[in-house]
């Protein structure tokens, strides 16, 4: 309960969160839960439901469209990394079969934490984010492959390997079970949802659609398979049909709350006893795993084309070891293909490794990025202007309002203290000028002494009031055209003696309204005449409800703005029963919108 949002609150995220609590609660901790193996095993289920999940958006159009992302530097990266694992590995005396599941396990990423990591950092649209994306949903297909290789690596006791007929019908065993769920549930999954969905019954869906995962998981490890790839296949099947959206939506919180049971279940099973017997060899396999992942993924990062400032948080995100590996390493015990302790160290550096993650990545943002961002070369206003109008603020509202001039022939002054905006802004040809507008000799420098009319089309409430106020003590003269939030801010600025106040979304709203009104079937004459009627009402109403806000009356305020709204909708109503010929009573009008009421006098949001 506060693991998690402390470590979010520390910037960590929220899987080193459950991490913690695990190791916390578990044998190497306060020891509150002994029986680690069969909370485990429940756990499993939520990388199951991920990998249902991950089945379902792998359509045929969308593998085509990622075909070379994904096939191309996904390929690269789990076999390169597993590559330089696995010779580490015999080079350090490993027999080749753990060598070999313990380099595949290892080479796979946490999907569960980059992906969190790029949407909390808003990197998913970036040429990182894609190619990472790429490569997490080739690691997760590749998961499955992995996980059915393991039996044919098995040996029995005491035996040196299995013999080929014996591998021969295991692979057969593979092929012909996945044969068969493939042709069932073409056959039967489909006719079955659409039955269960003709009930119009909410929860029954939802309990269909999640019986579904565990009977296909169910089966798959009953024949000795992973239940991962039972899950995988049973998404792959539905991926094309009509219940896709349904089902991602019914098992989304499922997912989310047993993979956070997962990572706190991994945490409760991390074997401290096997890091203090041999702390340097578990040291020496973090190395390896980070150092040689890193390697790896920093040269295919070059090649595909990743932009040098995304690299490092890129290349952090898929150094560290994933889940998947978990499951792996446990499915080779289970199968006999690698020792317990073997597993364990394994386990451990992969839980080390998701550990350091986060704190990598803020050693990352403090220390690296610093360094590698791009050096900011605006400099500030220092020409002195002269046009008539001054725009502060170049964001979607100012930058209407400056090519409305334009297309006049009035030039005018653009001010703006974000540089990224001012580069986009000269990109595009717009002579826009980087500085603060809240600043005095700034708006000296702008021509403010000279030009006639301040527009000030900032964003942001507070940094609004504070230009309005330098403007109104310095620059009487100018007439100030100044873009308003909402009511509260609308109420601030008269009281600052500004005539000419607009409401950013006020105008565009009731020009929706009005094409509301002509879809519906109004004439377009008549829906523009009431479309004006409505914002003329309204604007008198806002006059009205500021001698109030000016007497502190909230009460009166709101009573002014009911009495108002009653009021124009029975004059409407009336008009209407009239021009039907008809003498009818209007309907009493409706409580306003919580939204519309004006809230206490000070407050900066409606």
């Amino acid at each position: 309960m506060l693991a998690v949002p402390i470590a979010r609150a520390l910037g960590l995220g929220s899987i080193l969160g459950y991490l913690a609590a695990g190791i916390a609660i578990g044998p190497a901790g306060l020891a509150l839960v002994s029986n680690v193996q069969d909370i485990l095993h429940f756990a499993e289920f939520g990388v199951v439901l991920m990998l249902f999940l991950v089945g379902l958006e792998l359509e045929p159009s969308r593998l085509w469209t990622l075909r070379r992302p994904i096939f191309g530097g996904g390929s690269v990266q789990v076999l390169g990394c597993a590559a330089l694992l696995f010779v580490a590995a015999l080079a350090a005396g490993v027999s080749w079969r753990v060598a070999l599941v313990g380099a595949l396990g290892l080479a796979l990423s946490s999907t569960a934490i980059a992906l969190q990591v790029m949407a909390e950092r808003n990197l998913l649209n970036t040429t990182s984010g894609r190619a990472g994306f790429s490569i997490l949903l080739f690691q997760d297909v590749a998961a499955i492959p992995i996980l059915a290789l393991l039996p044919l690596l098995a040996v029995g006791a005491g035996d040196e390997a299995m013999s080929g007929g014996a591998r021969a019908l295991e692979a057969l065993r593979i092929v012909g079970t996945i044969g068969a769920i493939v042709v069932g549930g073409r056959l039967l999954l489909r006719p079955v949802l659409r039955w269960i969905a003709r009930s119009r019954t909410p929860e029954i869906f939802t309990a269909a659609a999640l019986l579904l995962v565990v009977a296909i998981a169910a089966l798959m490890q009953w024949i000795g398979l992973s239940m991962a790839l039972g899950a995988f296949l049973a998404g792959v099947l539905l991926a094309e049909s009509e219940y896709r959206r349904e089902l991602e939506t019914d098992i989304e919180p499922f997912k989310g709350l047993l993979l956070g049971l997962f990572f706190i279940a991994v945490g409760m099973s991390i074997d401290f006893a096997v890091l203090a017997a041999s702390p340097w060899r578990m040291l020496a396999v973090v190395l390896a795993l980070l150092g040689l992942k890193a390697l790896a993924i920093a040269w295919l990062a070059a090649r595909i084309k990743v932009p040098l400032q995304e690299r490092p948080v890129f290349v952090v995100l898929l150094a560290q070891g994933g889940e998947f590996a978990f499951v792996v390493f446990q499915t080779a015990v289970g199968v006999k293909v690698m020792p317990a302790e073997t597993a364990s160290l394994l386990v451990g550096a992969v839980a080390i490794s998701m550990l350091l993650g986060p704190l990598l990545l803020v050693a990352v943002d403090r220390w690296l990025m610093p360094r590698w961002a791009k050096p900011r070369t605006l400099k500030e206003i220092d020409e002195p202007q002269d046009e008539p109008v001054i725009i502060a603020g170049f964001g979607r509202y100012g930058q209407i309002v400056a090519r409305l001039l334009a297309s006049q022939g009035i030039a005018s002054t653009l001010l703006d203290h974000d540089a990224d905006m001012v580069e986009a802004a000269r990109t595009f040809g717009s002579k826009v000028f980087y500085g603060d507008a809240r600043r005095l000799d700034l708006l000296r420098i702008a021509g403010a002494d000279k030009a006639r009319v301040l527009v000030v089309a900032v964003d942001d409430v507070d940094q609004c009031l504070a230009i309005v106020d330098l403007a109104r003590e310095h620059f009487p003269h100018l007439e100030l055209v100044v873009r308003a939030y909402d009511v509260p801010h609308w109420n601030k600025l008269r009281e600052r003696g500004v005539k000419w106040v607009e409401r950013e979304l006020f105008d565009s709203s009731v020009r929706s309204g009005r094409t509301v009104l002509e879809v519906l079937g109004v004439a377009q004459a008549e829906a523009e005449r009431h479309a004006e009627r409505f914002r003329e009402h309204n604007l008198a109403l806002f006059e009205q409800m500021y001698a109030r806000y000016q007497d502190k009356d909230r009460a009166g305020l709101i009573a002014v703005a009911r009495q108002g709204r009653a009021q124009f909708e029975q004059q409407l109503a009336q008009e209407r029963a009239e021009a039907r010929g008809q003498a009818t009573t209007p309907a009493p009008a409706p409580a306003p919108d919580a939204n519309d009421d004006p809230p206490t006098p000070g407050s900066n949001r409606t």
